[in-house]
């Protein structure tokens, strides 16, 4: 894996292995014609019952047939409609067996729990991926500043970005080329802050952070990588 431009395109990176795996295991399934057209979610086999169809139609820019095709993935996967920090850890774990994922899993997984319950519900997952997939670049970069912002005080620190690029590399292992040097996260985290910290003040605002991206344009090409995933 090239790691040229990592530090500003991060949230890229960060997002397609999410929908990789997301794919490898069936929840993104191919949206079919045959889908039900009766507008509602199947309910039966589940504990935990998602929201109506229409409201999350409301709530996303999903389509009725897309909402329902990610149910049954969501579903067959994650029976109970709930997906907790350990299932979330360990579906990566298999499918990044070189390296650990743990770390990484951990930071998304508290990324998509939007009320911070320990558990990802069916609509934390829609609301999430409508975001990323078919949200403005504003919306997906507001989305990608809460990943970096771990303790969710409204600023990024290098120590939370450098949390960060260190669990990508970690997950990713040694099979990456070039071979990544022990100090790289680091550079990566001070290039990150000489680009985004406009103030110089240690720490990175949002504003700050949307105005470096948005005038940047390998974020805004990453940007468009997240659309026509499904």
């Amino acid at each position: 894996m090239g790691i040229q431009g990592m530090e500003l395109c991060a949230m890229a990176v960060v997002v397609l292995l999410f929908i990789a795996v997301l794919k490898q295991f069936g929840i993104l399934e191919p949206i079919s014609m045959e889908d039900s057209s009766d507008g509602e979610l199947e309910l039966s086999t589940v504990r935990h019952q998602p929201e109506g169809l229409d409201q999350l139609q409301a709530q996303t820019k999903f389509t009725k047939k897309e909402l329902q095709s990610l149910y049954r993935g969501f579903k067959n996967e994650c029976p109970t409609g709930l997906v907790d920090e350990d299932t979330f850890k360990l579906i990566y774990a298999q499918f990044f067996p070189q390296g650990d994922a743990t770390t990484y899993a951990h930071f998304l997984f508290n990324a998509f729990d939007a009320d911070g319950n320990g558990a990802i519900h069916f609509e934390d997952f829609v609301v999430g991926l409508s975001i990323l997939l078919r949200g403005t670049v504003h919306e997906k970069l507001k989305w990608a500043f809460n990943l970096y912002d771990i303790n969710k005080d409204g600023y990024i620190t290098k120590e939370e970005m450098l949390a960060i690029m260190k669990s990508i590399y970690d997950m990713m292992g040694r099979h990456t080329y070039p071979i990544l040097r022990e100090d790289a996260p680091a550079e990566h985290v001070e290039r990150f802050f000489q680009k985004m910290d406009r103030n110089q003040d240690g720490v990175v605002t949002i504003e700050e952070f949307l105005e470096t991206c948005q005038k940047d344009e390998n974020i805004m090409s990453s940007m468009q990588l997240f659309e026509n995933v499904i």
